[in-house]
């Protein structure tokens, strides 16, 4: 008697690994411990580890992908999309904990057909807030919060779901069919704001962006820009692309012409 076909899953996970197999093993096996079967995960092996990552240790289908030279966040996440089976897209960061299952949540907030991205709340292991989920950012906020030092948080205090313009990159799940009619991420960014773009596209497009406070993660977050400065000189070229880009001028435009995004 013939086997039944394996059923297509329905979340495809993609983690870009940059010599970090010590959080890529917890998260996939927060992955494992939190979620069903209805899993792919396509990891890719931008950096290699001295330690490679044992997809046999866990539970979920887990594909890798190894660069030959490292490719950028668009781009590794649009590849792996070439390759992904699933109805839904999770582009996910090695630094993410998960406490319990957040994509019933997240899924939930996608059954409005009106909706292209949604992100869950996002604290850091301390349990406080992160403005991962922001407005649209103009050369006076970004001057404004260099000058303060200050990173006030604009979304998600209240617990209700709201539309934020636009939710970082550490976290998104998307439709896979909207993210492929979108162009997904354009890859001329480098690391940063490729996130805040690609909603800023999502937007002008007539889709909405959720921040669903009911799904939690942990974000044990790195800062680099913060301390290297290679890092930071490829953050602020991508600042500057943004300000400079058709997606930015815009949106802008739209809000002075009184429109809502």
């Amino acid at each position: 008697m013939a086997s039944s076909p394996t059923p297509a899953p329905l979340v495809s996970i993609s983690i870009v690994s940059h010599n970090q197999t010590r959080l890529v093993n917890k998260l996939l096996a927060d992955i494992d411990r939190c979620c069903g079967p209805e899993i792919e995960v396509l990891l890719t092996i931008n950096v290699q580890d001295e330690k490679p990552i044992d997809p046999e240790r866990y539970s979920h289908n887990i594909r890798l992908i190894g660069n030959k030279t490292p490719r950028g966040f668009g781009a590794n996440h649009n590849a792996a999309l070439k390759l992904a089976k699933g109805e839904y897209y999770c582009v996910l960061n090695p630094d993410i904990r998960f406490i319990d299952n957040p994509l019933p949540e997240l899924m939930a907030c996608l059954a409005d057909p009106a909706v292209g991205i949604v992100a869950p709340l996002i604290t850091n292991p301390s349990g406080s807030i992160e403005d991962t989920a922001r407005r649209f950012p103009t050369p006076l906020s970004i001057a404004t919060r260099a000058l303060s030092g200050k990173r006030p948080i604009e979304y998600g205090t209240d617990n209700k779901i709201c539309s934020p313009d636009w939710v970082g990159g550490m976290f998104m799940l998307i439709p896979a069919a909207v993210f492929r009619k979108i162009g997904g991420f354009d890859e001329r960014y480098f690391l940063y704001y490729e996130d805040v773009d690609l909603c800023a596209r999502m937007r002008l497009a007539g889709y909405d962006i959720r921040l669903c406070p009911n799904a939690k993660v942990i974000h044990e977050a790195r800062r680099q820009s913060h301390r290297d400065l290679r890092y930071f000189r490829w953050h602020l070229a991508s600042i500057l692309r943004y300000f400079f880009s058709k997606p930015f001028i815009m949106m802008m435009c739209s809000r002075l012409m009184g429109g809502k995004r």
